[in-house]
């Protein structure tokens, strides 16, 4: 049997929910082609997360690592493409760090491409109704350091585990702090996971659509 870790974050910089967990425990013990889904909650912290991931990962192995974060500025769902080897931090972490432009991994190269078939994924969101998007870039701030330090260890000490990274626009409860927003609904969001999960555990290879941009 094949075995997903889904992961998702506590909240941050103020809030009492974040939406990447509320996702990955509900489809905590789920089933998408055969694989089980574990969830694994990591803390808003540089370092810490890394920490977190690397110790499940080291605890058992697993074919696919999809982690989950969010993004309170965009209003769709998007599928990251690249993890830079960089923590540069807009805000405090949980902890209260903030790096400027410090690597992930001190000598490691400067990104990973998603090994995940991000445009499937994209194609399967699409197709349950949701709003998505390819993402070429996932920030600098936690999301991405679990990004990057899930596919340094794939480079390294895991060469079947297959890593990706989903950014999640905010909860109706989230966005009422931003203006222009309107969030989206628990419901919507964790059938876009859903949706995402079984095209990643379904295809090894991508798929030829337009996912790029402009500038």
């Amino acid at each position: 049997m094949k075995h997903i870790l889904l992961t998702g974050f506590e909240p941050f910089d103020g809030d009492h929910v974040n939406p990447s967990w509320e996702v990955a425990h509900a489809l905590d013990g789920m089933y998408f082609g055969g694989a089980k889904v574990r969830a694994l909650l990591l803390p808003c912290e540089f370092g810490r997360a890394r920490e977190v991931l690397q110790s499940a990962l080291a605890a058992q192995p697993f074919d696919v690592l999809l982690s989950l974060g969010l993004a309170s500025n965009r209003p769709e769902v998007t599928v990251e493409r690249v993890a830079l080897n960089v923590d540069d931090a807009r805000i405090p972490d949980n902890a209260g760090q903030q790096p400027v432009d410090r690597p992930v991994v001190p000598g490691g190269p400067t990104a990973y491409l998603a090994s995940l078939p991000i445009k499937r994924m994209v194609a399967a969101v699409r197709a349950a109704g949701v709003p998505a998007s390819v993402s070429q870039t996932a920030g600098t701030f936690v999301c991405n350091h679990v990004f990057y330090a899930g596919a340094h260890w794939r480079a390294t000490r895991a060469p079947g585990l297959r890593v990706g990274f989903v950014h999640l626009p905010p909860l109706p409860v989230q966005a009422a702090r931003h203006p222009g927003m309107t969030g989206m609904r628990l419901s919507m969001l964790t059938d876009a996971v859903r949706a995402a999960l079984l095209a990643a555990v379904s295809h090894e290879d991508d798929a030829p659509l337009a996912g790029g941009a402009v500038s």
